[in-house]
């Protein structure tokens, strides 16, 4: 009888308080974010000067087949490609908060085979479905904006993450700050750690 008295009163209401309760847009902010930034990481890894010859390969009237050559970076089928597998990559996601301020991220447990660094700096949140809706949030964004997703890195540019997840999928509400900011941030974050 004392167990569940103590139970009750001391042990509960300790688990409840360190349980938040997710902010379901900034989630889905987050896994858009994510799914981005594994995206430009994989088209990154691509060698700049590999191309693929894309084209309806109809002759004309002289009888030369009718191709071009556009970078792997740049080609729909490529991007596609990627697309249709980058949400496996979130199998490898954890959902966590930082001890020092409380700030949902999602976090890969592994980063180059070894294990995440941040991982002592933060609480990482158990759920029933251990982070499988992570995928499938991530497949319901890749289904749901594809086209755009895909036009986005046919264009390029350095601010991909932004333009797809605030400008396009309209799923953030503000932008994230400019790579020079985000190190500096970074770095403002680990010290108050």
């Amino acid at each position: 009888m004392k167990f569940i008295f103590l139970l009750g009163v001391f042990i509960l209401p300790a688990l409840v308080s360190a349980y938040k309760e997710i902010d379901m847009n900034l989630l889905q902010c987050l896994i858009c974010r994510t799914t981005i930034e594994e995206m430009d990481n994989v088209m990154a890894k691509i060698d700049p000067s590999r191309s693929i010859d894309v084209g309806n390969y109809r002759l004309d009237a002289q009888g030369n087949i009718l191709k071009k050559s556009v970078p792997m970076r740049k080609s729909e089928v490529h991007i596609s490609e990627v697309l249709d597998n980058i949400c496996n990559k979130l199998d490898d996601y954890v959902r966590a908060r930082y001890k020092s301020n409380g700030r949902l991220i999602l976090m890969p447990l592994e980063i180059d085979g070894q294990m995440n660094p941040e991982i002592g700096d933060v609480d990482i949140i158990q759920d029933g479905d251990l982070n499988r809706s992570l995928k499938y949030y991530c497949q319901e964004l890749v289904d749901e904006y594809e086209e755009p997703i895909i036009k986005g890195f046919q264009k390029g540019g350095t601010d991909v993450i932004n333009e797809i997840c605030t400008k396009v999928t309209n799923v953030c509400d503000d932008e994230l700050p400019p790579e020079d900011g985000d190190e500096e941030s970074s770095e403002a974050d680990r010290d108050e750690l």
